[in-house]
């Protein structure tokens, strides 16, 4: 059987019943030390994943206009050319602006590609996100 709080009073033994405020204080700090280290390093990660995923984005549409106009011996007229012949199953979302439709495409007004081509069209595609790059580019200079 458990002596009572107050036999053990008379004892003189002490009651340790939870933390006292300075070390909950310090606790706090150093997780809160921790935190203001770790946010900066996860949102740069958040941020090169999104890079990642532009680069390899941008490589993929380029590679299929290239196809298409090799192909069909005519520039796709838009990013849904692609789409409508089953180059792709769908335009990509440009992971900095969370929209399909605001890829950049780029029109050239000269038959590049070859010579029997006949119809001029898109030649490059960019991102439509004005934001900079962690290396200070912007995203639609890509």
């Amino acid at each position: 059987m458990r002596p009572s709080l107050s036999s053990r009073a008379k004892r003189g033994a002490s009651v340790c019943a939870g933390f006292t405020l300075i070390e909950l204080i310090i606790v706090v700090s150093v997780i809160l030390t921790l935190i203001s280290i770790a946010a900066p390093i996860y949102r740069t990660s958040i941020i090169r994943s999104k890079e990642a995923v532009l680069r390899d984005d941008l490589f993929t549409l380029r590679s299929l206009i290239d196809q298409y106009t090799v192909d069909k011996q005519s520039a796709p007229q838009s990013l849904q050319d692609l789409v409508s012949e089953g180059y792709l199953r769908d335009v990509p979302v440009d992971p900095f602006t969370g929209s399909n439709q605001t890829w950049q495409e780029i029109f050239e007004s000269d038959v590049l590609m070859d010579p029997n081509q006949t119809t001029p069209g898109i030649t490059d595609v960019r991102s439509g996100s004005p934001l900079r790059s962690l290396s200070g580019d912007l995203y639609s200079s890509w």
